[in-house]
């Protein structure tokens, strides 16, 4: 190895160790359900996104492998070569009209949706305004652009609008794009997507939304745009299909004009082999189910209340979350990280989150009821929440 690769790799993993900043990834020895094995031990898993409980569907499960003994294991290509089998194009159909929307294009990921789609329509003459705690991917994709991104003070709408009115009244940049996530993940916060779509109206804006956590969970499944039945008025619906829909994969849905445009210009659908059948196949499942009844949509609400009320009670500091995202907010970071893995000790897997996935000091435990999980579950989840809390002088 090189010796400078080695002394910076040696001096800067030691920094994030000392810091409380490096993150130990624990294999599931197993599927990632309400209850998962890890190094042996039973655990109940408060760190998923499986919010629906839709990974490990026995259903799904069928579909799945009915499709990878009908096309095989890969597309074989990428899209536009000859990776773009029927069920792709079944797939996309679906995603349109669960999102509402004329069309819509998946990719291999929620982050490449954002790298792809953003740096497709935006480019070095233009502006993008964007949250102050929108995800990585977005900012990630922000920067791909080559525009020039102007940050925006969380949900603050006269902000927004004092930003959109300079942008726009500069003559600097072609285009103006207002980016926001439907629901922010670490918080548990929606957007305020009628007060933006004002001022997009007022300033021509284009509008993006990131509703990775908001599909399946927000607007009784349909996601935070059709939660405020705005589907006429955003221009970019980003969704993936990790998360409530439990599969793998992402997706864009507008207008038909839009997806014909990143069908020839968004990087990753052009040079990467598309999503394999198998999982294209469990996602149209899910779709499904999420489309066909509120049941698991409403009992993952019903959990999350349930939690949510159990933390505060202990005495929790669980911020002012809007969905059954639940943080536990630490603060200084090696006690947080201590503090989940006491947890994880007990019983409890909640993982700790510290920067740079939030600011410095806002270390916390991120919780995820889902709707697979029993009032029996939450229960042992809070006795050992209350144990270790007191502990750790986390609560009195």
């Amino acid at each position: 190895m090189s010796n400078i690769l080695n002394a910076f790799l040696d001096e800067n993993l030691q920094e994030l160790r000392d810091q409380g900043l490096y993150n130990e990834i624990e294999p599931v020895e197993g599927p990632n359900g309400p209850i998962i094995k890890i190094k042996g031990n039973d655990l109940i898993n408060l760190s998923s996104n499986n919010y629906l409980g839709l990974a490990t569907d026995e259903e799904l499960k069928k579909l799945n492998i009915a499709a990878v003994n009908k096309y095989g294991v890969g597309a074989g290509a990428v899209r536009t070569i000859n990776g773009t089998l029927d069920i792709h194009i079944e797939l996309e159909k679906k995603l349109a009209e669960f999102k509402g929307t004329e069309a819509a294009i998946s990719f291999q990921s929620g982050f490449n949706c954002n790298m792809a789609a953003i740096s497709a329509v935006m480019n070095k003459n233009d502006a993008i305004l964007s949250d102050e705690l929108n995800h990585a991917s977005i900012i990630d994709g922000c920067r791909l652009s080559g525009a020039k991104i102007i940050r925006v003070k969380h949900q603050d709408m006269d902000d927004l609008r004092a930003k959109a009115k300079e942008a726009t009244e500069s003559g600097l940049y072609g285009k103006v794009m207002y980016i926001t996530d439907g629901v922010f993940s670490m918080d548990g916060d929606i957007a305020n997507l009628p007060g933006a779509v004002e001022v997009a109206k007022e300033f021509d804006l284009i509008t993006y939304v990131d509703d990775a956590h908001g599909s399946g969970v927000t607007g009784k499944g349909k996601g935070t745009v059709k939660h405020f039945g705005l589907e006429k008025e955003i221009d970019m619906q980003m969704g993936t299909l990790s998360k409530a829909v439990g599969v793998v994969g992402g997706y864009v849905a507008g207008t038909q004009k839009l997806i014909d445009w990143l069908k020839v210009r968004s990087r990753p659908f052009l040079f990467s082999t598309a999503v394999p059948p198998g999982d294209v196949a469990a996602i149209m499942g899910a779709l499904d189910k999420i489309s066909a009844s509120t049941e698991l949509h409403d009992k993952l609400w019903e959990n999350g209340d349930y939690l949510k009320a159990g933390l505060k009670k202990l005495g929790f500091n669980i911020g002012n979350s809007e969905t059954p995202i639940t943080p536990c907010i630490i603060g200084e970071e090696k006690l947080t990280q201590q503090f989940s893995k006491r947890l994880a000790e007990e019983g409890v897997y909640a993982k700790s989150i510290v920067f740079p996935t939030v600011p410095k000091g806002t270390g916390r435990v991120r919780n995820m009821p889902t709707a697979a999980h029993t009032k029996e579950m939450l229960d042992d989840a809070l006795k050992i929440y209350e144990k270790v809390g007191k502990e750790l002088g986390v609560i009195q």
